[in-house]
């Protein structure tokens, strides 16, 4: 009995220690590993922005799951997307730090950069016209905005616009044509010939008639041409949405008329309210605009004048053309025969003109709304023009400049009071004070007709010049010509003085025509 309790004494103890050793040893093992944890594991914050969006054990993950974010971002949004962003990393020994799964980190740092998001940059074409450009979200509305600048003045829409792309530029660039509708390519990626949009539109294949053997019906009216104005550039690129131009703004900007400076070139047979009809401004109006050639509304104009207009002209300016039939009276040329001993201001009318009536088919050329050609392509004449024949002098006139230089005007042409005793008082030409001995020149070329003592005007010079004028020099103190010499344009011909009836030192000046004064203002240069 003692044995077997001893036998179950030190089993028991076996087993009790065994029990203890075997929880010592979880205990331990458990410690080391915590202790194994705190010293050797390391964690990375991942911060976007200042943001922390998870943890991650290794760096290169973090930074591959960082670009699978952005091109996420990128692929969610249209055009090209700007992030003012960056991966910042923080190494932490933390071991209550949890890692972030990796979808779970994916997914916060798409977020994270979808809210930081800048304005997308996105595919946009920037029309350029001479100084004038705007930016479009697509080629529909290029051709859009170009078909509407058409339309305006063909509004049968037989032409149309296409756009095709130009190989032969290092950047991407659209080239802009315009067709007969059946002509036009069915597909944008046909390829036309280069020249941009100032390539001439496509012509009918239609044969043209014969105007020897034609009739009147055998011509199609209507516009048969069309073509920009201006070098119209299509550029290809990347645009801030907020800049992209809406379609209907872009086509009021661009087609919106301003009034420019612009041309007429009188033609045969034009008058003045006809001019002022046909560029749409009134007569009263053409005259401000042209003071040199037009004293008032009933001036005389003549072929081949240029008179300055106002044109009503938009950013993106069409020329066209229109095949009319039209019956019309009509002038014939005026023959001209040149006088060579004449001046240019010399004409005279050896026959008048009769007009004439004809039936014709006519190529009326326009920008925008204004006229530029007329061709005619057919006629028959139903009633012969008789022609205008007139003699016309071809010898430049001579000019007039002042006589002298410097001075102040002191008097001029036309009624006055009486400066002193024995003057006129309606003076019949302008003076200039001036100190005694001042050189005067020769207004105009000419011959001295007289040189000496006046009547009034005390030492004075008289010049015949070639047109039949003459000009006069009065209160001079001394002469140095003599009547019968030759003097040029400008040459000194005396010295400025007081003699005569005079008030002071000055120059009086005199021009007459026809033995007649008249004012000097309005033929000195």
């Amino acid at each position: 009995m003692t044995i077997k309790r001893t036998y179950k004494a030190i089993k028991y103890v076996f087993v009790k220690w065994s029990l203890l050793t075997i929880f010592v040893s979880i205990l331990f093992v458990g410690e080391s590993r915590r202790q194994e944890t705190i010293s050797g594991s390391t964690v990375y914050h991942v911060q976007i922005g200042g943001t922390e969006v998870g943890t991650a054990a290794d760096p290169a993950e973090a930074r591959e799951l960082f670009r699978q974010a952005r091109l996420r971002v990128d692929a969610a949004h249209e055009g090209l997307t700007f992030l003012d962003a960056g991966l910042n990393l923080v190494k932490d020994t933390d071991p209550l730090a949890e890692l972030s799964a990796p979808e779970e980190l994916l997914g916060a740092m798409q977020r994270q950069l979808d809210g930081m998001r800048m304005e997308d940059y996105q595919l946009s074409y920037a029309v350029k016209i001479s100084d004038f450009m705007v930016h479009l979200a697509s080629t529909e509305e290029v051709k859009s905005l170009l078909q509407a600048a058409i339309d305006k003045y063909e509004p049968e829409r037989k032409f149309v616009v296409r756009l095709t792309q130009d190989t032969g530029r290092a950047i991407p660039t659209l080239t802009a044509v315009v067709e007969p509708r059946e002509e036009a390519a069915p597909s944008a990626e046909r390829i036309l010939p280069r020249g941009g949009v100032n390539a001439s539109f496509g012509q009918s294949a239609e044969a043209e008639p014969d105007p020897e053997k034609a009739r009147f019906a055998d011509y199609t009216l209507g516009v048969t041409d069309v073509d920009f104005a201006q070098r119209v550039e299509v550029a290809q690129g990347y645009s801030l949405s907020s800049g992209l131009t809406d379609l209907e703004q872009a086509i009021s900007e661009a087609t919106m008329e301003e009034a420019v400076p612009g041309e007429y070139v009188v033609k045969s047979g034009d008058t003045l309210s006809q001019i002022a009809e046909k560029v749409n401004i009134p007569m009263t109006r053409l005259v401000e605009l042209n003071p040199d050639a037009l004293d008032d509304v009933t001036s005389t104009i003549r072929v081949d004048q240029v008179l300055i207009i106002t044109v009503p002209e938009p950013a993106l300016s069409v020329k066209w053309t229109e095949r009319v039939y039209a019956e019309e009276s009509y002038d014939a040329p005026t023959e001209i025969i040149d006088r060579d001993d004449w001046y240019t201001t010399k004409t005279n009318v050896i026959r008048q003109p009769s007009a004439g009536f004809r039936r014709v088919i006519v190529d009326e050329s326009f920008l925008n709304d204004l006229p530029t050609g007329r061709e005619v392509v057919k006629q028959v004449v139903v009633v012969d023009a008789v022609a205008k024949i007139m003699e016309r002098g071809t010898i430049v006139p001579p000019t007039y400049i002042k006589p002298i230089v410097g001075g102040r005007f002191s008097s001029g042409f036309g009624r006055r009071s009486a400066p002193t005793k024995g003057a006129s008082t309606f003076h019949k030409g302008i003076d200039w004070a001036t100190p005694t001995g001042t050189n005067v020149f020769a207004s105009s070329g000419g011959t001295v007709a007289k040189a000496g003592w006046g009547k009034g005007y005390g030492y004075v010079v008289y010049i015949d010049h070639p047109d039949g004028r003459q000009t006069r020099y009065g209160h001079l103190s001394k002469i140095l010509v003599s009547v019968g010499d030759k003097v040029d344009q400008g040459q000194t011909i005396a010295l400025s003085g007081s003699t005569g009836v005079s008030t002071g030192p000055h120059i009086h000046f005199e021009i007459l025509i026809g033995g007649t004064q008249v004012d000097p203002l309005k033929y000195i240069e």
